[in-house]
């Protein structure tokens, strides 16, 4: 079967196709690095890491690239204000996104281009545009005459009539028409600034994703991913400024990812509902995190609360219990040649679903209920007398293929043996009698950590794992 994809541009699902057999030229835009991410920018990052995933899995060769803007306004802005370097505001913030989408389980990207290490190309880029006649330098800056390539306004479905009405020139603009954007902007004094033959500035905002991903994946691309909030005006004026300068289709496919809500409202700054990642993986458990992001399909809007992410904590431990108790019971399980042929059939009936939901435009709600299904079956199969190696190992196998595609880890704690059990039973009991009550919940914590669970009763405390 097909891998499905919701095209943005078509506006239905569609097979994918590749380019080239085999493999997927994906580019996803990075985040512009001046402060740490959100946990709306958190969500491509995880969310477009889970379709290269999958297409790996499917034996697909990903390459993938992301990029770091590391020159713009609000790096200049935030580098006066600290009274530091662009570039050494960038390097900090760039350092703290990886750690940040690492602790979420994102792979590194094959290329993690930068705008500072890409400006000859992106200048040939405009150069190319100006060339054609796309584009013309007015008192120093570039821009793109957006009326002079006939399909503006495919990507967000708007004409450009409609967009006539909403357009305006500010103060100070040179352009020839409202609806015209920066190619390249005059550096004010003191800023940072690349020679051109325009005169010394920087790059605009759309151009450089433009010039890097024909440098880094060719002029026409597989998938172009990114936020809800990219597709106008950003990805547009990518379509039109790489189609206008390579003359062929930039992308085949477009995938936009939804908006997060904190407790039903939308994220602001002025709200005071702004939650950063960093702040965040620090709190929880940045795998519970990951699992949250990805309950709710990639094209939907999600809410995000403490509460919610209480429940999915819960949600996902019960996945990795049945799998730690899958482990556990192996090594007490009847090794016969009974292979136990249903049960072999129903855990690979479980794969086989997974496949069909994530082949449905990457559907990690629906792939996360067949996890669920799977948990259930595993622990009904404990709940045999005689249970068989084969068999638990296909449980624990299947276990571990699909949470790696969703990049979730089922990490089995260290087991306590029954005697060091039994010793902080007894531990608990003496600080019970001392009046140490805060000792002997902490003893009770860590075993069902541990997934021992406790039964206080007239007789004394009797234990079991989970």
């Amino acid at each position: 079967m097909a891998i499905n994809i919701y095209n943005t541009l078509t506006r239905r699902k569609e097979p994918f196709q590749p380019l080239e057999e085999g493999k997927v030229k994906m580019y996803v835009c990075g985040p512009t690095v001046y402060n740490y991410i959100h946990i709306g920018n958190a969500r491509p990052a995880i969310v477009f890491d889970t379709v290269r995933r999958y297409f790996e899995y499917r034996g697909y060769d990903v390459h993938y690239v992301l990029n770091f803007t590391d020159v713009d306004d609000k790096l200049i802005k935030a580098a006066n204000e600290m009274g530091e370097g662009v570039t050494d505001i960038a390097n900090r913030f760039i350092t703290a996104y990886k750690e940040d989408v690492g602790a979420l389980g994102v792979k590194e990207a094959v290329d993690h281009p930068r705008v500072t290490e890409n400006m000859d190309e992106i200048i040939s880029f405009i150069n190319g545009l100006v060339e054609k006649g796309y584009a013309y330098e007015a008192g120093g800056d570039v821009y793109f005459r957006t009326r002079s390539f006939d399909n503006y306004g495919k990507l967000s479905q708007q004409s450009v009539d409609e967009l006539q009405s909403g357009a305006r020139i500010e103060v100070g603009d040179k352009k020839e028409d409202p609806l015209d954007f920066t190619l390249w902007k005059e550096a004010k004094d003191g800023e940072i600034s690349w020679d051109s033959p325009w005169g010394g500035g920087r790059p605009g905002w759309h151009i450089e994703c433009s010039a890097m991903a024909k440098k880094y994946l060719g002029e026409t691309i597989d998938i172009h991913a990114g936020g809800q909030d990219l597709t106008f005006p950003h990805h547009e004026n990518e379509i039109a400024q790489s189609e206008a300068h390579n003359g062929q289709s930039f992308a085949k496919y477009w995938m936009h990812n939804g908006y997060i809500n904190i407790d039903n409202e939308k994220m602001s700054k002025s709200l005071g509902n702004f939650i950063l990642a960093h702040d965040l993986v620090k709190k929880h458990d940045p795998q519970v995190i990951r699992f949250f992001m990805l309950s709710v399909q990639y094209r939907h809007p999600i809410n995000f609360s403490d509460e919610l992410l209480k429940g999915a904590k819960s949600s996902f431990d019960r996945i990795k219990n049945a799998y730690e108790n899958i482990k556990h019971r192996k090594q007490t399980s009847l090794s016969l040649d009974d292979e136990q042929s249903a049960w072999i059939t129903k855990i690979d009936g479980f794969k086989k679903q997974f496949i069909k939901e994530m082949d449905d435009d990457f559907n990690t709600a629906n792939a996360i209920s067949v996890l669920f299904d799977l948990t259930k079956n595993a622990n009904l199969y404990l709940q045999e007398q005689q249970t068989h190696h084969k068999v638990l190992e296909a449980f624990e196998r299947t276990f571990e293929e699909l949470t790696r595609v969703l990049g979730l880890e089922l990490v089995v704690q260290d087991e306590l043996l029954d005697e060091e059990v039994d010793a902080l039973i007894e531990e608990r009991k003496q600080a019970r009698k001392d009046r140490n009550f805060e000792r002997a919940d902490q003893i009770r914590d860590e075993l069902k950590d541990k997934n021992i669970i406790l039964e206080d009763t007239s007789q004394g405390t009797r234990w079991k794992r989970g």
